[in-house]
Protein backbone atom coordinates (compact mmCIF):
# COMPACT_ATOMS: atom_id res chain seq x y z
CA UNK A 1 0.00 0.00 0.00
CA UNK A 2 1.35 3.49 -0.88
CA UNK A 3 1.30 5.64 1.85
CA UNK A 4 0.96 9.67 0.61
CA UNK A 5 -1.07 11.16 3.92
CA UNK A 6 2.00 12.87 6.27
CA UNK A 7 -0.04 11.62 9.12
CA UNK A 8 -0.41 8.02 8.58
CA UNK A 9 3.50 7.84 7.39
CA UNK A 10 4.18 8.93 10.58
CA UNK A 11 1.62 6.23 12.30
CA UNK A 12 3.82 3.80 10.05
CA UNK A 13 7.01 5.00 10.81
CA UNK A 14 6.93 6.01 14.26
CA UNK A 15 4.21 3.32 15.27
CA UNK A 16 1.98 5.68 17.04
CA UNK A 17 -1.63 5.91 15.88
CA UNK A 18 -3.63 9.17 16.38
CA UNK A 19 -0.66 12.11 16.59
CA UNK A 20 0.16 15.10 14.70
CA UNK A 21 3.82 15.23 13.26
CA UNK A 22 5.34 18.46 13.74
CA UNK A 23 8.37 18.32 12.50
CA UNK A 24 11.75 16.63 11.84
CA UNK A 25 15.37 17.89 13.61
CA UNK A 26 18.36 16.86 12.56
CA UNK A 27 21.03 17.61 15.50
CA UNK A 28 24.77 17.94 15.28
CA UNK A 29 25.46 14.98 16.85
CA UNK A 30 23.81 12.56 14.82
CA UNK A 31 20.74 12.27 16.26
CA UNK A 32 16.95 12.55 14.57
CA UNK A 33 14.22 13.89 16.88
CA UNK A 34 10.78 13.65 15.59
CA UNK A 35 8.06 16.33 16.94
CA UNK A 36 4.74 15.10 17.80
CA UNK A 37 1.63 15.81 19.34
CA UNK A 38 -1.49 14.22 20.46
CA UNK A 39 -4.82 14.41 18.77
CA UNK A 40 -8.30 13.33 19.93
CA UNK A 41 -11.42 14.92 21.27
CA UNK A 42 -11.00 17.61 24.52
CA UNK A 43 -10.71 15.49 27.91
CA UNK A 44 -13.59 17.25 30.60
CA UNK A 45 -11.93 18.10 33.72
CA UNK A 46 -11.20 15.30 35.85
CA UNK A 47 -12.40 17.14 38.96
CA UNK A 48 -15.94 19.40 37.89
CA UNK A 49 -16.12 17.82 33.97
CA UNK A 50 -16.05 21.29 32.70
CA UNK A 51 -14.41 22.27 29.35
CA UNK A 52 -11.00 22.67 30.16
CA UNK A 53 -8.42 25.03 28.46
CA UNK A 54 -4.82 24.47 26.98
CA UNK A 55 -2.07 25.77 29.76
CA UNK A 56 1.12 25.08 28.16
CA UNK A 57 2.87 22.40 25.88
CA UNK A 58 6.13 21.29 27.97
CA UNK A 59 8.43 18.92 25.47
CA UNK A 60 8.85 15.67 26.83
CA UNK A 61 12.18 14.33 25.22
CA UNK A 62 12.24 10.48 24.91
CA UNK A 63 14.24 7.81 23.51
CA UNK A 64 13.06 5.62 20.39
CA UNK A 65 14.44 3.25 18.44
CA UNK A 66 16.88 3.97 15.55
CA UNK A 67 15.59 5.71 12.51
CA UNK A 68 18.07 4.75 9.44
CA UNK A 69 20.64 3.41 11.86
CA UNK A 70 20.65 6.55 13.38
CA UNK A 71 19.82 7.44 17.39
CA UNK A 72 16.65 8.74 17.49
CA UNK A 73 14.48 11.13 19.74
CA UNK A 74 10.86 11.72 20.18
CA UNK A 75 9.61 14.66 21.13
CA UNK A 76 6.38 14.78 22.60
CA UNK A 77 4.93 17.91 22.62
CA UNK A 78 2.33 17.23 25.78
CA UNK A 79 -0.43 19.24 26.63
CA UNK A 80 -0.90 20.43 30.09
CA UNK A 81 -4.93 21.18 30.57
CA UNK A 82 -6.20 24.09 32.30
CA UNK A 83 -9.76 23.86 34.63
CA UNK A 84 -11.49 27.61 33.81
CA UNK A 85 -13.73 27.01 36.82
CA UNK A 86 -11.63 28.57 39.90
CA UNK A 87 -14.17 26.43 42.47
CA UNK A 88 -12.63 23.44 41.06
CA UNK A 89 -10.12 21.33 43.05
CA UNK A 90 -7.90 20.18 39.81
CA UNK A 91 -6.08 23.30 38.82
CA UNK A 92 -4.68 21.96 36.17
CA UNK A 93 -3.19 18.10 34.57
CA UNK A 94 -0.77 16.66 31.70
CA UNK A 95 -2.49 15.04 28.93
CA UNK A 96 -0.72 11.36 28.78
CA UNK A 97 -0.89 8.67 26.60
CA UNK A 98 0.25 5.33 27.58
CA UNK A 99 0.19 4.53 24.16
CA UNK A 100 3.43 7.11 23.68
CA UNK A 101 5.02 6.02 26.75
CA UNK A 102 4.63 5.11 30.46
CA UNK A 103 4.35 6.92 33.29
CA UNK A 104 8.50 7.91 34.52
CA UNK A 105 10.02 5.87 31.16
CA UNK A 106 12.48 7.92 29.44
CA UNK A 107 11.73 5.16 26.72
CA UNK A 108 8.69 5.57 24.56
CA UNK A 109 6.56 2.30 24.73
CA UNK A 110 7.40 0.36 21.79
CA UNK A 111 11.38 1.22 22.69
CA UNK A 112 10.77 -0.10 25.99
CA UNK A 113 9.08 -3.50 24.59
CA UNK A 114 11.69 -4.19 22.65
CA UNK A 115 14.89 -3.61 24.91
CA UNK A 116 12.82 -5.92 27.41
CA UNK A 117 13.01 -8.41 23.78
CA UNK A 118 16.76 -8.41 23.09
CA UNK A 119 17.72 -8.36 27.06
CA UNK A 120 15.20 -10.81 28.39
CA UNK A 121 14.86 -13.58 25.28
CA UNK A 122 18.11 -12.51 24.21
CA UNK A 123 20.50 -12.65 26.34
CA UNK A 124 22.01 -9.20 24.96
CA UNK A 125 23.57 -6.82 27.82
CA UNK A 126 21.94 -3.34 28.85
CA UNK A 127 25.33 -1.43 27.96
CA UNK A 128 25.23 -2.76 24.54
CA UNK A 129 21.78 -1.52 23.71
CA UNK A 130 22.31 2.12 25.61
CA UNK A 131 25.03 2.38 23.22
CA UNK A 132 22.55 1.33 20.15
CA UNK A 133 20.08 3.53 21.12
CA UNK A 134 22.34 6.68 21.83
CA UNK A 135 21.23 6.79 25.95
CA UNK A 136 22.28 5.78 29.47
CA UNK A 137 22.43 2.26 31.23
CA UNK A 138 20.13 3.29 33.38
CA UNK A 139 17.74 4.45 30.78
CA UNK A 140 17.43 0.91 29.40
CA UNK A 141 18.05 -0.71 32.46
CA UNK A 142 14.83 1.12 33.74
CA UNK A 143 12.17 -0.10 31.27
CA UNK A 144 13.64 -3.78 31.28
CA UNK A 145 12.60 -4.01 35.14
CA UNK A 146 9.05 -2.31 34.50
CA UNK A 147 8.26 -4.28 31.58
CA UNK A 148 9.98 -7.70 32.56
CA UNK A 149 8.65 -7.42 36.05
CA UNK A 150 5.04 -7.02 34.89
CA UNK A 151 6.02 -9.80 31.92
CA UNK A 152 6.91 -12.17 34.85
CA UNK A 153 4.47 -11.43 37.83
CA UNK A 154 1.52 -10.74 36.16
CA UNK A 155 1.11 -13.80 34.19
CA UNK A 156 -0.87 -16.50 35.95
CA UNK A 157 -0.15 -19.03 34.00
CA UNK A 158 3.88 -18.54 33.86
CA UNK A 159 4.40 -21.00 36.92
CA UNK A 160 1.52 -23.75 35.91
CA UNK A 161 1.46 -27.15 37.75
CA UNK A 162 4.41 -29.44 37.80
CA UNK A 163 4.99 -32.95 39.18
CA UNK A 164 8.89 -32.76 40.19
CA UNK A 165 11.04 -29.83 41.50
CA UNK A 166 14.71 -29.12 42.18
CA UNK A 167 16.57 -26.59 43.88
CA UNK A 168 19.84 -25.46 44.14
CA UNK A 169 21.85 -22.75 44.91
CA UNK A 170 23.58 -20.11 42.74
CA UNK A 171 25.78 -17.31 43.84
CA UNK A 172 24.68 -13.91 43.59
CA UNK A 173 27.63 -11.26 43.99
CA UNK A 174 30.28 -10.47 46.53
CA UNK A 175 30.46 -7.23 48.22
CA UNK A 176 32.54 -5.31 50.57
CA UNK A 177 35.88 -4.91 51.26
CA UNK A 178 36.08 -9.15 51.74
CA UNK A 179 34.07 -10.33 49.30
CA UNK A 180 31.15 -11.41 50.93
CA UNK A 181 29.51 -14.01 48.96
CA UNK A 182 25.53 -13.46 48.56
CA UNK A 183 23.88 -16.82 47.32
CA UNK A 184 20.31 -17.02 45.55
CA UNK A 185 18.48 -20.81 45.33
CA UNK A 186 16.81 -21.44 41.91
CA UNK A 187 13.42 -23.19 42.11
CA UNK A 188 13.04 -25.30 38.98
CA UNK A 189 10.02 -27.21 37.72
CA UNK A 190 12.93 -30.33 37.06
CA UNK A 191 9.81 -32.03 34.93
CA UNK A 192 9.01 -29.20 32.71
CA UNK A 193 13.16 -28.19 32.60
CA UNK A 194 12.07 -24.50 33.51
CA UNK A 195 13.25 -21.84 36.06
CA UNK A 196 9.98 -21.12 38.28
CA UNK A 197 11.63 -18.41 40.58
CA UNK A 198 15.22 -17.36 42.50
CA UNK A 199 14.74 -16.34 45.88
CA UNK A 200 17.37 -14.90 48.41
CA UNK A 201 19.77 -16.81 50.62
CA UNK A 202 20.49 -20.62 50.43
CA UNK A 203 18.66 -21.47 53.96
CA UNK A 204 15.29 -22.93 54.31
CA UNK A 205 13.58 -19.58 54.53
CA UNK A 206 13.52 -18.19 51.27
CA UNK A 207 12.15 -21.52 49.43
CA UNK A 208 9.78 -22.21 52.46
CA UNK A 209 7.96 -18.97 52.02
CA UNK A 210 7.76 -19.08 48.15
CA UNK A 211 6.30 -22.62 48.39
CA UNK A 212 3.49 -21.58 51.22
CA UNK A 213 3.11 -18.63 48.80
CA UNK A 214 2.04 -21.62 45.85
CA UNK A 215 -0.89 -22.82 47.88
CA UNK A 216 -1.82 -26.59 48.81
CA UNK A 217 -3.46 -27.53 45.62
CA UNK A 218 -0.36 -26.31 43.54
CA UNK A 219 1.70 -28.24 46.54
CA UNK A 220 -0.18 -31.90 46.25
CA UNK A 221 0.68 -32.06 42.65
CA UNK A 222 4.43 -32.19 43.39
CA UNK A 223 5.02 -36.38 43.65
CA UNK A 224 9.11 -36.19 43.60
CA UNK A 225 11.68 -33.82 44.88
CA UNK A 226 15.76 -33.57 44.12
CA UNK A 227 18.32 -31.76 46.12
CA UNK A 228 22.26 -31.81 46.48
CA UNK A 229 22.68 -33.49 49.90
CA UNK A 230 21.97 -30.06 51.83
CA UNK A 231 20.17 -30.13 54.87
CA UNK A 232 18.42 -26.58 54.35
CA UNK A 233 16.60 -27.67 51.24
CA UNK A 234 16.13 -31.36 53.06
CA UNK A 235 14.41 -29.18 55.53
CA UNK A 236 12.09 -27.09 53.13
CA UNK A 237 11.12 -30.45 51.61
CA UNK A 238 10.14 -32.09 54.88
CA UNK A 239 8.26 -29.45 56.39
CA UNK A 240 6.48 -28.18 52.82
CA UNK A 241 6.25 -31.36 51.16
CA UNK A 242 6.38 -34.03 53.17
CA UNK A 243 4.44 -36.46 50.99
CA UNK A 244 6.67 -35.94 48.10
CA UNK A 245 9.91 -38.72 47.64
CA UNK A 246 13.01 -36.58 47.81
CA UNK A 247 16.04 -37.48 45.07
CA UNK A 248 19.39 -37.20 45.90
CA UNK A 249 21.18 -35.89 42.56
CA UNK A 250 23.58 -39.14 41.76
CA UNK A 251 26.01 -36.33 40.04
CA UNK A 252 26.63 -34.93 43.89
CA UNK A 253 27.03 -38.43 45.39
CA UNK A 254 29.52 -39.66 43.00
CA UNK A 255 31.69 -36.26 43.48
CA UNK A 256 31.36 -36.43 47.40
CA UNK A 257 33.00 -39.45 46.86
CA UNK A 258 35.63 -38.65 44.34
CA UNK A 259 36.37 -35.44 47.22
CA UNK A 260 36.51 -38.00 50.07
CA UNK A 261 39.12 -39.88 48.07
CA UNK A 262 41.03 -36.83 46.96
CA UNK A 263 41.12 -36.06 50.82
CA UNK A 264 42.67 -39.53 51.92
CA UNK A 265 45.42 -39.08 49.14
CA UNK A 266 46.13 -35.63 49.99
CA UNK A 267 46.93 -36.68 53.67
CA UNK A 268 48.71 -40.17 52.86
CA UNK A 269 50.60 -37.09 50.26
CA UNK A 270 51.50 -35.07 53.51
CA UNK A 271 51.97 -38.08 55.82
CA UNK A 272 54.18 -39.88 53.71
CA UNK A 273 56.37 -36.98 52.02
CA UNK A 274 55.61 -33.84 54.35
CA UNK A 275 54.62 -31.53 51.57
CA UNK A 276 52.10 -30.97 49.26
CA UNK A 277 52.01 -33.04 45.59
CA UNK A 278 54.73 -31.90 43.30
CA UNK A 279 54.67 -33.45 39.94
CA UNK A 280 57.17 -35.91 40.28
CA UNK A 281 55.47 -37.68 43.30
CA UNK A 282 53.51 -40.60 42.68
CA UNK A 283 49.82 -40.10 44.60
CA UNK A 284 49.82 -35.99 43.07
CA UNK A 285 50.99 -38.20 39.16
CA UNK A 286 47.27 -40.49 39.93
CA UNK A 287 45.09 -38.06 41.11
CA UNK A 288 43.37 -37.96 37.97
CA UNK A 289 43.28 -41.35 37.08
CA UNK A 290 42.02 -41.82 40.72
CA UNK A 291 38.72 -40.24 40.17
CA UNK A 292 38.12 -41.43 36.71
CA UNK A 293 35.55 -44.51 36.04
CA UNK A 294 37.27 -47.84 36.36
CA UNK A 295 35.48 -48.94 33.13
CA UNK A 296 37.06 -45.77 31.19
CA UNK A 297 40.53 -47.49 32.42
CA UNK A 298 42.55 -48.86 29.68
CA UNK A 299 44.94 -51.80 30.61
CA UNK A 300 47.69 -49.20 30.17
CA UNK A 301 46.03 -46.40 32.13
CA UNK A 302 45.06 -49.37 35.18
CA UNK A 303 48.51 -50.51 35.49
CA UNK A 304 50.15 -47.47 35.62
CA UNK A 305 47.75 -46.43 38.12
CA UNK A 306 48.43 -49.53 40.44
CA UNK A 307 52.12 -49.29 39.96
CA UNK A 308 51.72 -45.05 41.34
CA UNK A 309 49.56 -46.57 44.22
CA UNK A 310 51.86 -49.32 45.03
CA UNK A 311 54.74 -46.37 44.72
CA UNK A 312 53.04 -43.80 47.17
CA UNK A 313 50.62 -45.53 49.19
CA UNK A 314 52.39 -47.58 51.53
CA UNK A 315 49.36 -48.25 53.74
CA UNK A 316 46.73 -48.70 51.36
CA UNK A 317 44.58 -46.29 52.33
CA UNK A 318 43.98 -44.35 49.03
CA UNK A 319 43.70 -48.03 47.55
CA UNK A 320 40.97 -48.41 49.80
CA UNK A 321 39.34 -45.14 49.50
CA UNK A 322 39.33 -45.30 45.85
CA UNK A 323 37.62 -49.01 46.01
CA UNK A 324 35.12 -47.50 48.22
CA UNK A 325 34.75 -44.91 45.25
CA UNK A 326 33.81 -47.18 42.83
CA UNK A 327 31.51 -49.40 45.00
CA UNK A 328 29.86 -45.70 45.80
CA UNK A 329 29.51 -45.60 41.71
CA UNK A 330 28.16 -48.74 41.90
CA UNK A 331 24.37 -47.88 43.25
CA UNK A 332 23.69 -46.55 40.31
CA UNK A 333 24.12 -50.03 38.35
CA UNK A 334 20.73 -51.65 40.18
CA UNK A 335 17.54 -51.80 39.05
CA UNK A 336 14.71 -52.73 42.07
CA UNK A 337 14.15 -49.55 44.12
CA UNK A 338 14.28 -52.48 47.42
CA UNK A 339 17.38 -53.88 46.30
CA UNK A 340 19.09 -50.84 45.82
CA UNK A 341 17.69 -49.73 49.63
CA UNK A 342 18.92 -52.57 51.06
CA UNK A 343 22.45 -52.13 49.05
CA UNK A 344 22.83 -48.49 50.20
CA UNK A 345 22.05 -49.18 53.92
CA UNK A 346 25.01 -52.10 53.80
CA UNK A 347 27.19 -50.18 52.32
CA UNK A 348 26.85 -46.98 54.28
CA UNK A 349 27.74 -48.94 57.25
CA UNK A 350 30.43 -50.88 55.54
CA UNK A 351 32.37 -47.71 55.37
CA UNK A 352 32.71 -47.18 58.21
CA UNK A 353 34.67 -50.37 59.50
CA UNK A 354 37.34 -49.81 61.58
CA UNK A 355 39.76 -50.92 58.93
CA UNK A 356 38.57 -47.50 56.40
CA UNK A 357 40.15 -44.24 56.60
CA UNK A 358 38.45 -42.23 58.71
CA UNK A 359 37.93 -39.65 55.56
CA UNK A 360 35.52 -42.76 54.17
CA UNK A 361 33.67 -43.08 57.70
CA UNK A 362 32.49 -39.88 57.18
CA UNK A 363 31.35 -40.70 53.80
CA UNK A 364 29.80 -44.27 55.23
CA UNK A 365 27.84 -41.94 57.88
CA UNK A 366 26.73 -39.75 55.03
CA UNK A 367 25.09 -42.27 52.94
CA UNK A 368 23.31 -43.77 55.76
CA UNK A 369 21.86 -40.09 56.51
CA UNK A 370 21.17 -40.30 53.01
CA UNK A 371 20.39 -43.94 52.29
CA UNK A 372 16.24 -43.21 51.54
CA UNK A 373 16.96 -40.30 49.13
CA UNK A 374 19.72 -42.10 47.37
CA UNK A 375 17.98 -45.13 46.69
CA UNK A 376 14.64 -43.18 45.57
CA UNK A 377 16.24 -41.96 42.31
CA UNK A 378 15.54 -45.93 41.47
CA UNK A 379 12.27 -44.93 41.46
CA UNK A 380 11.93 -42.26 39.40
CA UNK A 381 14.58 -41.55 38.00
CA UNK A 382 14.59 -38.13 37.92
CA UNK A 383 17.94 -35.68 38.90
CA UNK A 384 18.88 -32.70 39.15
CA UNK A 385 19.91 -31.92 36.26
CA UNK A 386 17.55 -29.74 34.79
CA UNK A 387 18.42 -27.37 37.96
CA UNK A 388 22.14 -27.22 36.70
CA UNK A 389 20.70 -26.27 33.38
CA UNK A 390 19.00 -23.17 35.03
CA UNK A 391 21.97 -22.29 36.98
CA UNK A 392 24.09 -22.42 33.94
CA UNK A 393 21.49 -19.71 32.07
CA UNK A 394 21.66 -17.72 35.03
CA UNK A 395 25.66 -17.85 34.83
CA UNK A 396 25.11 -16.46 31.33
CA UNK A 397 23.33 -13.99 32.19
CA UNK A 398 25.52 -13.22 35.14
CA UNK A 399 28.81 -12.98 32.81
CA UNK A 400 26.75 -10.81 29.96
CA UNK A 401 25.49 -7.80 33.05
CA UNK A 402 29.18 -8.44 34.28
CA UNK A 403 27.71 -9.03 37.62
CA UNK A 404 25.03 -7.34 39.10
CA UNK A 405 24.54 -6.19 43.15
CA UNK A 406 20.76 -5.63 43.15
CA UNK A 407 18.75 -8.98 43.42
CA UNK A 408 15.63 -7.87 41.98
CA UNK A 409 17.65 -7.29 38.57
CA UNK A 410 19.42 -9.99 39.08
CA UNK A 411 16.06 -11.91 39.95
CA UNK A 412 14.00 -10.31 36.95
CA UNK A 413 16.80 -10.68 34.38
CA UNK A 414 17.73 -14.42 35.41
CA UNK A 415 13.82 -15.39 34.77
CA UNK A 416 13.24 -13.19 31.79
CA UNK A 417 16.08 -15.32 30.32
CA UNK A 418 15.80 -18.76 31.72
CA UNK A 419 12.09 -18.87 33.24
CA UNK A 420 10.57 -19.23 29.50
CA UNK A 421 7.82 -16.13 30.13
CA UNK A 422 4.85 -15.76 27.52
CA UNK A 423 6.57 -13.16 25.25
CA UNK A 424 3.94 -12.92 23.11
CA UNK A 425 1.88 -11.10 26.29
CA UNK A 426 4.73 -8.47 25.72
CA UNK A 427 3.03 -5.95 23.60
CA UNK A 428 -0.19 -6.04 26.10
CA UNK A 429 1.17 -6.26 29.42
CA UNK A 430 0.77 -2.75 31.75
CA UNK A 431 4.64 -1.87 33.00
CA UNK A 432 4.80 -1.06 36.95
Amino acid sequence: MFITDARRAVEVLVGLPEVDFLGLEERDDGVVAVHVQQTGDRPACIGCGSTPAIKDRPVVELVDLPYAGRPARLCWHKVRWECPNPECEMLSWTWDDARIAAPRQALTDRAGRWVTLQVGKHGRSISELAGELGCSWHTINSAVMAYGEALIDDDPDRIGTTTAIGLDETLFCRTGWYRRQHWATSIVDVAGGRLLDVVEGRDSTGPSAWLARRGPHWLAEISYVTLDLSGPYRTVFDTMLPDAIQIADPFHVIRLANQRLDEVRRRVQNKTLGHRGRKVDPLYRARRLLTRADERLDDKGRTRLLGLLDAGDPDGEVRTAWHAKEVVRSIYDHHDPTLALEFVTRLGHDLQDRTCPPEIHRLGRTIVRWRHQIAAWHQARLTNAATEAANNLIKRIKRAAFGFTRFHHFRIRALLYAGRPNWNLLATVTPR
